[in-house]
């Protein structure tokens, strides 16, 4: 368990970094470019490690059913996203709503049971929590603090 924590962690913040370098990619060409790029590179990327580790079985895709195919679609609809939302609201901002949204959306998958996921109970402290984050994010973007004087 602790290894999946740590593993989590650390994809929290690399796909914090990937957004803010994929900001800066977008900058100088423009989205749909930098989603280019972005996929792109993560492809070859993946293709090379998977050769190296998996080496043939790369290939062996027999077992997949059709809408298991469209990962790669709807990450084209991420990174787009995740360039929009940087260019107008910042990367914290951008972040915390994704990962909130993110949070949301798996806790409706998983007490709807959807696309084979193992059914979770919805509980009101899970709803509970979720609200918990909006509202810091709330508080975070417009609550107004003492400022520091430079």
């Amino acid at each position: 368990m602790i290894i999946g924590i740590l593993l989590a962690a650390l994809a929290g913040a690399v796909v914090s970094l990937q957004t803010v370098f994929n900001n800066k990619v977008n900058e100088k060409t423009g989205s749909w470019t930098t989603t280019t790029t972005v996929l792109g590179m993560g492809f070859l990327c993946s293709f090379i490690v998977s050769l190296i580790v998996e080496g043939k079985n790369t290939f062996e895709l027999q077992h997949l059913q059709t809408w298991q195919w469209f990962g790669g679609v709807i990450g084209v609809g991420v990174v787009f996203c995740l360039v929009q939302g940087m260019k107008r609201l910042g990367p914290t901002f951008t972040i915390s709503i994704v990962l909130t949204s993110q949070l949301g959306t798996a806790l409706l998958w998983d007490s709807l049971g959807w696309l084979g996921l193992e059914k979770i109970p919805f509980t009101f402290n899970k709803l509970l929590g979720v609200l918990v984050i909006i509202i810091g994010i709330l508080v975070f973007k417009f609550g107004k603090g003492k400022e520091e004087k430079s």
